[in-house]
């Protein structure tokens, strides 16, 4: 998904998002203002999501994990205790669902 881009660095997560069919965006927010991450399994025609919840807004910001830079800001987020690391080797066989961390 080359019209997506996720980046990081010690602090922050950018989102640079230029979609063929809308309005371009970005966005930015701190890994200390994320509260909650859930993992959304896709089916075979559907991407799988991550789904960030941080204490500056109501909605998640949503990387498709086929986007640039997304498996090394996944990789991050698990090596940041940010999801557990046992329920992402989980996922990684699931066929379906939303997992999130913490679990409520």
């Amino acid at each position: 998904m080359i019209w997506y881009n996720v980046s990081f660095n010690e602090n922050t997560v950018f989102l640079d998002v230029n979609p063929p069919d809308g309005e371009e965006w970005k966005a930015q927010f701190q890994w200390n203002d994320i509260i909650r991450v859930c993992f959304q399994v896709g089916d075979l025609w559907e991407s799988d999501d991550i789904y960030i919840f941080t204490n500056k807004r109501p909605e998640s910001y949503v990387i498709p994990t086929e986007a640039n830079g997304s498996p090394e800001c996944w990789g991050e987020i698990i090596r940041r205790d940010l999801f557990d690391a046992e329920l992402a080797i989980k996922i990684a066989s699931a066929t379906e669902g939303l997992y999130c961390w913490p679990e409520d």
